[in-house]
């Protein structure tokens, strides 16, 4: 694959900035220009970041409807009402759930929870779901990750004497549904000063304002941040601002004091000797809990996260982790069908968008499968799949393409729509798939410009590697936790050459295993290039090349040393 390059040279005023920063905060001057990248020119905006706080968490109360849901909660309590905690089936809306629920469960015994079926019953609140509470005496269902559109079954739950409160993070239709309370940051008239939360997110936030308002120390809610760190990890939100707080603090939890549910996911991925970061969950403990809801019921999920010992808590991971290898098993079946087929009938070269349907495929997989397309033709994809007569898919999209938007505008020939700007789901009658594919493609194809279909490699800064001191590394450990919106700094180094010790390594001996050093640094360097074989013979002749990379501490036993993660080579 051929990468572009985005690297700008610092301008005179950026380079400024970060000379001031780096006077006030002592910081190595590499790290103050990547403060200085991200839009932070003072001591105290570095502070924050570099040092996630607990007390810069935003007022709860600052969410729309948050008063209302709060007094309807309190009003619930007092009358001994029964309460429905309803969330999706996927990791936020399971851990959502899970939260909400272990929080209130202390308080009151009249408590319940409910996640639909995926086959059954589709994403979002459903009929069935409502049934249910009817048919247990529920008087109020608390939804999160779930609910911003569900107007039509808001009113059907008022037929029957139930309130809602809606909890969710997802993109608010024109109509907002007639409950209690619609929390949500995204709605126009939100004051709320941060929109990127989970749906996780958002429940910790009910859970705040409600221990907020009734005098208890947050002390009381700080373990739940474990949850809320699986969360934002594993649905790709910004790891930005409040995210950034909560993601921070939550993977503190998770490393030293998880609850049950979590270490029992966390043995069963192999975890439990090793400190868990961003990429563990979103590669091994959120594919597992998402397993269960894309397999069988997101409720199982929910039962070994609210685990009560650690006896129960292996053996539902066990089940979890079966669902996950059938999962695996399926995702690479579905996949190469899916490539083969574009392969055979699709003109890649012209084509700006995908749209598969195959009434055969996996309902549950789908949502894997649109990524890996995306991913390989870096193009959106959208994959459908029958089920209970209408056609489901879910949608995955390039960065600069809203696939939610373009989905939007088809809304007249949809049944259902939800997500966000780069993730999406619908649903549609299959009369109507044909058009829907010609209008989204259309669609596709006159905003798609060919930059937005070329692979980028974003470039923080440039360094010799006599930069790349220990107190370097140790400053930008504090940049972590990395994902969307906070990536692990990409650095180029120009003028790199083989120390005459590189080599081939792996099964296939694709990955080359670097000795190299700059004309700036006598010290060579370490450094691994996955699957770029291609390069080796030009490395090895003695050609100085421009490497772009990210900096890592490997770890053996009682030794480390530092590691270059070879990104591209030219």
């Amino acid at each position: 694959m051929t990468y572009k390059w985005n690297y700008s040279t610092p301008s005179n005023d950026l380079k400024n900035k970060k000379n001031e920063l780096t006077k006030e905060t002592n910081l190595h001057p590499v790290l103050a220009e990547l403060l200085v990248g991200k839009g932070i020119q003072t001591k105290k905006g570095a502070e924050d970041f570099l040092h996630p706080s607990l007390d810069n968490l935003h007022d709860p109360f600052l969410l729309p409807d948050m008063e209302e849901a709060i007094h309807r909660i309190e009003k619930a309590l007092g009358n001994k009402e029964r309460i429905l905690i309803y969330g999706d089936y996927d990791v936020d809306g399971t851990a959502a759930v899970s939260l909400v629920y272990k929080f209130f469960r202390k308080i009151t015994n009249n408590i319940d929870y409910y996640i639909p079926d995926r086959y059954d019953e589709g994403y979002g609140v459903s009929i069935q779901g409502i049934d249910y509470a009817a048919n247990t005496g529920v008087s109020l269902i608390i939804s999160l990750d779930c609910g911003i559109k569900a107007v039509t079954k808001v009113a059907y739950a008022r037929e029957k004497g139930i309130d809602f409160i809606i909890c969710d993070h997802h993109m608010p239709d024109h109509e907002l549904p007639d409950a209690v309370a619609v929390v949500d940051a995204k709605r126009p008239d939100s004051v709320y000063p941060y929109d990127e939360l989970s749906g996780c997110g958002v429940g910790f936030k009910l859970v705040q304002a409600f221990s907020q308002r009734n005098g208890m120390p947050f002390s009381e809610i700080e373990p739940l941040l474990d949850l809320v760190a699986i969360s934002i990890a594993s649905d790709i939100v910004p790891l930005t601002g409040e995210n950034r707080v909560m993601i921070y603090h939550g993977l503190k939890q998770l490393n030293s004091n998880p609850s049950f549910g979590l270490r029992g996911i966390i043995e069963i991925c192999g975890l439990n000797r090793k400190t868990i970061t961003v990429s563990d969950i979103v590669f091994k403990i959120g594919p597992r809990i998402n397993a269960s809801g894309r397999m069988m019921n997101g409720k199982e999920a929910v039962d070994l996260m609210l685990s009560t010992d650690m006896a129960s808590a292996r053996e539902k991971s066990k089940n979890i982790d079966k669902y996950n290898e059938e999962r695996r098993e399926l995702d690479k079946i579905i996949t190469d069908e899916a490539i083969k087929y574009i392969d055979e009938h699709v003109n890649i070269d012209v084509q700006k968008s995908i749209v598969l349907y195959n009434e055969t495929w996996h309902k549950g997989i789908i949502g894997i499968v649109a990524s890996r397309l995306t991913e390989k033709y870096y193009r959106p994809a959208i994959v459908l799949t029958k089920s209970n007569n209408m056609i489901s898919g879910s949608a995955r999209s390039v960065i600069g393409f809203d696939v939610y938007k373009a989905i939007e505008s088809c809304r007249d020939i949809l049944e259902n729509f939800g997500g966000h700007t780069y993730a999406a789901g619908l649903t549609l009658r299959e009369e109507n798939l044909e058009e829907f594919t010609d209008r989204f493609n259309t669609l596709s194809f006159d905003e798609i410009e060919k930059k937005m279909m070329e692979p980028r490699i974003n470039i923080d800064a440039e360094v010799s590697f006599s930069q790349i001191t220990p107190d370097f590394i140790e400053g930008l450990k504090m940049f972590a936790p990395f994902g969307p919106d906070n990536e692990n700094p990409v650095f180029l180094t120009r003028n790199v050459i083989d120390t005459g010790n590189s080599k081939l390594v792996g099964k296939d001996f694709q990955h080359i295993k670097l000795e190299i050093k700059d004309e700036a640094f006598g010290m060579p360097m370490q450094g691994i290039a996955f699957g770029q074989k291609s390069h080796f013979e030009k490395i090895k002749n003695g050609l100085p090349v421009e490497i772009c990379y990210t900096v890592e501490e490997n770890t053996h036993g009682s030794n480390s040393f530092t590691q270059l993660i070879i990104k591209d080579i030219r």
